[in-house]
């Protein structure tokens, strides 16, 4: 559902990462044994700012850990050169300033303001990704699929605004046409 070279975001993007609680019912390890069969998933989140409020576009990716050397590259990859990336007071993004991006750092550790309001953009995406993935999917995702259901939610998320459905739908047999297919073997094989 996501267009290779995609339009990066611009202007003022706030960056984060979450965590993200799936359940995977295929769990090898018996019930008995396990409490939980619920996994938390690390994704980065980018939300483009709109100006005097409002979010834009936004993008998602699972990252296997939150150092620079996972969330650089995200950033580097969905962010235009010269933009100004807002984050939290992470280590990780130190070295943006280095890369051309104007960086604005905000430490959220004994703050008086709390991190969903300084960064309150990334903050209102990752409740929406909870809540769809725990009301639409009742947090049952298998973990091998994530990335196409994140795809998925970019995908509705930057055309929620769209004023023609018919278009949407164009867009959409589009993009299938020139995407390689996905097979049930794809689907169902173990990773």
């Amino acid at each position: 559902m996501i267009r290779p070279g995609c339009e990066k975001l611009k202007g003022l993007v706030e960056v984060d990462e979450t965590y993200l609680a799936i359940t995977d019912r295929q769990s090898p390890i018996p019930r008995k044994r396990k409490k939980s069969r619920t996994n938390k998933v690390l994704i980065a989140v980018a939300v483009e700012m709109l100006q005097p409020k409002g979010f834009g576009r936004i993008r998602l990716r699972r990252i296997p850990n939150d150092s620079a050397s996972y969330v650089v590259p995200f950033v580097q990859e969905v962010v235009e050169v010269g933009s100004r990336v807002h984050t939290d007071g992470s280590a990780a993004y130190l070295s943006l300033s280095e890369l051309d991006f104007e960086h604005q750092r905000t430490v959220m550790v004994g703050s008086e303001v709390p991190a969903h309001v300084s960064i309150a953009g990334v903050h209102r995406v990752t409740a929406l990704v909870q809540r769809w993935v725990l009301g639409t999917h009742h947090g049952s995702i298998q973990p091998e699929h994530l990335d196409a259901y994140l795809d998925e939610f970019v995908f509705r998320f930057n055309r929620r605004t769209s004023k023609s459905r018919g278009m949407l739908f164009y867009r959409l047999l589009q993009q299938a046409v020139v995407t390689a297919p996905v097979t049930y073997r794809d689907v169902t094989k173990k990773t």
